[in-house]
């Protein structure tokens, strides 16, 4: 017992003093929109004497009264999440019948601290077998986590725990992130911002060329419940050069926002996020917004509707004024064509 403990705690100390992960933590290689996995072993870990670390307020990992769930042996993996992505992590125990626990715990990418150790985390999450049914799921053998990052990458640490003493059974770990292109593709280009001056009852039309813009990398803001610009299926409708422009949206108004492509046969998208007036929050750095629209080609045809080459948007405003921000944006991967742009400000 006590063998183990200073293992894990002389594990820690190495963490907190070096700029790397130790030999004794197995490094998994995630991947931006995809799931990896990696098998391994409890009987490659050792039992953590000390628990207190999981119950502490700045860990808050799980309650001391759930320590029975976690004091088997205990195997460390590390790897990265990327910002603007999710990452479940899930364990499937090779025997059906094996109690197997897991945790896992984000931290600044210079970090490197391991349990028992572990004085405080950016979050931190666990799941273990429950103690009695919940209203409307099930548990099987597996055990999942999930760990999500907005503007910030984390080092993350997973640990697989044996229940009530298990000290053997081999496992699979998934992890799986959904989002986090940005880290795959490379550093974002400048996302240039042109200013526009609507005029209340009037039209203002300006000129532009997709050549202009740049691509947006992580398209993963525009499906987040906080934006729910327009959802992931519809990504490809947005992958050509972004090209945004800003105005302001006055109270008790409605802005018409149309894009009319110079040639009839270039596939346009165009959409419209509204912020708390002054606020400048350019994508892909948007966390949340008052209200966001778009428009792109259709999949299919609409009932009594029909579709040209032109895309409209409007938004609107009735107690409080809005900062607005438009991206036109070639579908398909576009990055070049003229267009108009067309505002209209209506009371």
């Amino acid at each position: 017992m006590k063998k183990a403990l200073f293992l894990f705690a002389a594990m820690g100390i190495l963490f907190s003093g070096y700029a790397q992960f130790p030999a004794g933590v197995t490094k998994i290689d995630s991947k931006p929109n995809a799931t990896v996995s990696i098998k391994g072993n409890l009987s490659k870990g050792s039992k953590m004497t000390d628990l207190s670390w999981a119950s502490t307020s700045s860990n808050a990992c799980w309650p001391a009264t759930q320590n029975t769930k976690f004091n088997g042996n205990h195997v460390l993996f590390s790897t990265n999440l990327p910002k603007r992505a999710k990452m479940y992590i899930t364990v499937i125990p090779d025997d059906k019948n094996a109690n197997m626990s897991i945790y896992a715990y984000s931290m600044g990418t210079t970090n490197y601290t391991t349990p028992p150790a572990l004085t405080t985390c950016v979050s931190c999450e666990a799941e273990h077998k429950w103690d009695y049914p919940k209203k409307g799921k099930t548990q099987d053998h597996t055990r999942e986590v999930y760990l999500n990052a907005i503007n910030n990458p984390y080092n993350v640490v997973i640990g697989i725990a044996g229940a009530d003493g298990l000290a053997t059974g081999g496992f699979t770990i998934e992890v799986k992130i959904e989002g986090g292109e940005e880290a795959a593709l490379g550093a974002q280009a400048t996302v240039k911002v042109s200013t526009i001056t609507a005029v209340a009852g009037k039209s203002v039309e300006v000129k532009g060329n997709l050549s202009s813009g740049v691509k947006i990398n992580d398209l993963s803001w525009a499906w987040s419940s906080s934006v729910a610009c327009f959802p992931e299926t519809q990504k490809k409708k947005f992958t050509g050069n972004h090209v945004l422009y800003k105005t302001e949206l006055p109270t008790r108004s409605i802005m018409e926002i149309t894009v009319i492509p110079d040639d009839p046969n270039a596939n346009f998208s165009i959409y419209a996020y509204s912020v708390g007036s002054g606020k400048t929050v350019v994508v892909p750095d948007l966390p949340s917004c008052v209200s966001c629209e778009a428009e792109h080609k259709w999949d299919y045809p609409k009932k009594n509707r029909t579709q040209d080459h032109t895309r409209t948007i409007s938004l609107n405003a009735i107690g409080n004024p809005y900062t607005v921000f438009i991206g036109v944006v070639g579908a398909d991967g576009l990055t070049s064509g003229g267009f108009k742009l067309k505002i209209t400000l209506k009371s």
